[in-house]
């Protein structure tokens, strides 16, 4: 009974989505009507109550122990998920997943060790970010991250002699700066709104890490460039949608 009642309630949050998009599909041939009027109004930019905000965040990493053989810096990819609250004051909290999977072919890394290794990294930060200005096409951000990870090297020059070379903890730290780019609403189409373009380039340096006499450091610059999904947006759209709906069933009883 229970999963037949939740199963309604996603199927009746799935049709309000698609009424939403067809409302604003709809308003495209009506630009200048009423109701995309007041919709419009009834949206601020400026949070007045906490809303749920999810992200990807994908970065490259410079670390300063992976350069090439012309001892230039290479790019490290870490994937990661970000899920967190915007609060009304203008600034997000949240916790952050990440991970990544990087292969090193400079020799003595680890001590005594002259095998080409994988470095697999996994790490979780809690993160702090106010806005600086926060504007209906743009918004400026800084980051601050505070977290704790694990780090694993596996010797892969030879599969016959693959093993652990070493393992610990690390705690990471991180200063940001964040840039993101709004889409506008363009002839009543609301859904534009939700998605734009998010820079962030800062530094992320280590507080502490279990591998104190290696060569190990991950230290150093990171950026990221990337599509955004604003959820803010879209859950301000749908609850204004939802309270219409509601006003016009309340006005013909």
């Amino acid at each position: 009974m229970i999963d037949s009642v939740m199963k309604m309630k996603q199927v009746r949050e799935a049709v309000g989505l698609i009424f939403l998009v067809v409302q604003s599909l709809t308003a495209l041939s009506q630009p200048d009507s009423k109701q995309a009027a007041d919709t419009t109004r009834a949206i601020s930019e400026r949070p007045t109550r906490a809303a749920l905000i999810a992200e990807t965040d994908q970065r490259f990493f410079y670390f300063s122990d992976s350069r090439n053989e012309a001892n230039r810096w290479v790019p490290i990819n870490v994937w990661g998920a970000r899920v967190g609250m915007l609060l009304p004051a203008a600034y997000k909290i949240g916790v952050g997943v990440y991970y990544a999977n990087q292969q090193i072919s400079k020799p003595g890394l680890i001590p005594e060790t002259s095998a080409s290794v994988r470095r697999q990294l996994y790490y979780l930060t809690a993160y702090y970010e106010p806005y600086l200005y926060r504007k209906k096409l743009w918004e400026l951000s800084l980051l601050t991250e505070l977290g704790w990870g694990y780090s694993q090297y596996e010797r892969i020059d030879n599969p016959a002699l693959e093993q652990e070379l070493a393992k610990g903890n690390f705690m990471p730290a991180g200063l940001g700066v964040s840039f993101s780019v709004k889409m506008p609403t363009i002839r009543g189409f609301r859904p534009l709104r939700w998605f734009g373009v998010n820079f962030l380039s800062g530094y992320r340096f280590i507080l502490k890490k279990d591998i104190p006499a290696s060569q190990i450091n991950y230290n150093g610059l990171y950026y990221s460039i990337g599509p955004a999904f604003f959820l803010d947006r879209f859950t301000a759209d749908y609850r204004a949608w939802r309270n219409q709906r509601k006003a016009r069933r309340s006005a013909e009883k």
